[in-house]
This record gives C-alpha cells, sequence and structure tokens, in this order.
C-alpha cells in the first residue's frame, strides 16, 4: 500500500477553531468546570459554590468560590501554610496537613456566615463518614460542590484527606466514602481507624504516643478556635 501524506488545505485552516487559552495551556478541564459552575436558570443568580482543593509542592489550597461572568469569586480561603500558627510546624503537604486546611476553611467560613455555632461539624477525628444534619428551625447547612481541578481522583487521594476535613467541619458537600483511605472494595464498607490513621499522620513513620497526641492537639485546637478565625486575627 502506498503512502499519501495527509495535506491540510486551506479550508481546515479557515474553519480551525482555537481553544480556550486555559485548556492550551493545560489548565483547565472545561467540560467538568461547566456542569461545576452551570445554575438553573428558575434559581436566578444563586451562587454555585464549589469547594476548590488545588495542590503544589510546599502548599495546600483550599478555597470556596462561585463563578460569575467577570470571573470566579473566592469567598472564603485556608492555605496550609497557616498550619505553623497552629502548632503544625512541618509536614505542611501531607495527608494530615491536607485534613487540616479543609477543617480550617470549613470553621472559617462558617464563622463569616455566622453559622459556626448551628453547625459545629464533628466533634472527634474518628474517622467516621460525617454527615452533617440540617437545622429544622434555623438555617440551611452550607452546601459546596467539590472541585478537584486536573487532580486524578484516585482512592487514598489528599483530595479527600481535605473534603474530609471540610465535612468534619461541618460543610455540606455531596460525597460517598469509596474514594477515603480504608475503604475495602470487597467488603464494601470504610474502615474507619485506617483513615484515622491516615488523618493523625500515622502512615508516614512509626506514630509514637506523643507525635499523635500532637497532630490531635492541633486538629482539636482548629475545631475549637472558631472564634479566632476572623480574617487577619491570628498573625
Amino acid at each position: 500500500m502506498v503512502y499519501v501524506k495527509v495535506e491540510r488545505s486551506s479550508t481546515y485552516f479557515s474553519r480551525y477553531q482555537v481553544k480556550y487559552k486555559r485548556r492550551r495551556q493545560g489548565k483547565t478541564d472545561y467540560r467538568a468546570r461547566l456542569r461545576l459552575t452551570s445554575q438553573d436558570k428558575n434559581k436566578y443568580n444563586t451562587p454555585k459554590y464549589r469547594f476548590v482543593v488545588r495542590f503544589s509542592n510546599k502548599d495546600v489550597t483550599c478555597q470556596i468560590a462561585y463563578a460569575t461572568v467577570a470571573g470566579d469569586v473566592v469567598v472564603a480561603a485556608a492555605y496550609s501554610h497557616e498550619l505553623p500558627r497552629y502548632g503544625l510546624e512541618a509536614g505542611l503537604t501531607n495527608y494530615a496537613a491536607t485534613y487540616a486546611t479543609g477543617l480550617l476553611l470549613a470553621r472559617r467560613l462558617l464563622q463569616k456566615f455566622n453559622l459556626d455555632k448551628t453547625y459545629t461539624g464533628a466533634e472527634e477525628a474518628t474517622g467516621e463518614d460525617y454527615n452533617v444534619e440540617a437545622d429544622d428551625e434555623g438555617p440551611r447547612p452550607f452546601t459546596a460542590l467539590l472541585d478537584t481541578g486536573l487532580k486524578r481522583t484516585s482512592t487514598g487521594s489528599k483530595v479527600f484527606a481535605a473534603l474530609k476535613g471540610a465535612l468534619d467541619g461541618g460543610l455540606d458537600i455531596p460525597h460517598g466514602d469509596k474514594r477515603f483511605v480504608g475503604y475495602d472494595t470487597e467488603g464494601k464498607k470504610l474502615d474507619p481507624e485506617q483513615l484515622k490513621k491516615y488523618i493523625m499522620a500515622g502512615h508516614n513513620l512509626p506514630l509514637t504516643a506523643a507525635a499523635a497526641a500532637h497532630v490531635l492537639s492541633v486538629v482539636q485546637f482548629i475545631a475549637a478556635a472558631a472564634d479566632e478565625w476572623v480574617f487577619g486575627s491570628l498573625s
């Protein structure tokens, strides 16, 4: 069979449509973004909030944002480089730090909307799947959708550590437990002890009682210090 070189004619180039800039740069999945930002028309201009989780080499970023025509608006944000002020000095990109960052954002956001007293979240990081229950006499819980960006959502990913922290902090985020650390695909159930071990950073090194107590104290401090979380109040 004779090889024939395919020539692209002028018709091809005249009809070529250039993709969006952030698609060309490989930064945005517009197919996923469309489904996370499109809002029903009968809801008028009600924001559709997203729980955005992003990772860099030295930091973890968690944000609550919603889309507008002019661009995204960030309502609240938390970063893992803030954790040293709460006592977590090192390992700011590991599983435990990601969980604490999600927890910090949840409490900070609820305090901003005066929901921190109504929805206090999980009292202790037990590893159990926690779902916030709506208050019949008060406002409904704050709802957001998980936005993972381009990161692969494989089982045990740190994205779900941030999700777990936000859930324990009192946010209502639609989710399942199949992607958390410790989920048994054969038994079809989650092992809370395994997840708790990761939250307490016990998977990195043999965890001593002192180290476990330190991580637990940081998580409890974040969960209990909501009154201090006015932006800029802690330096």
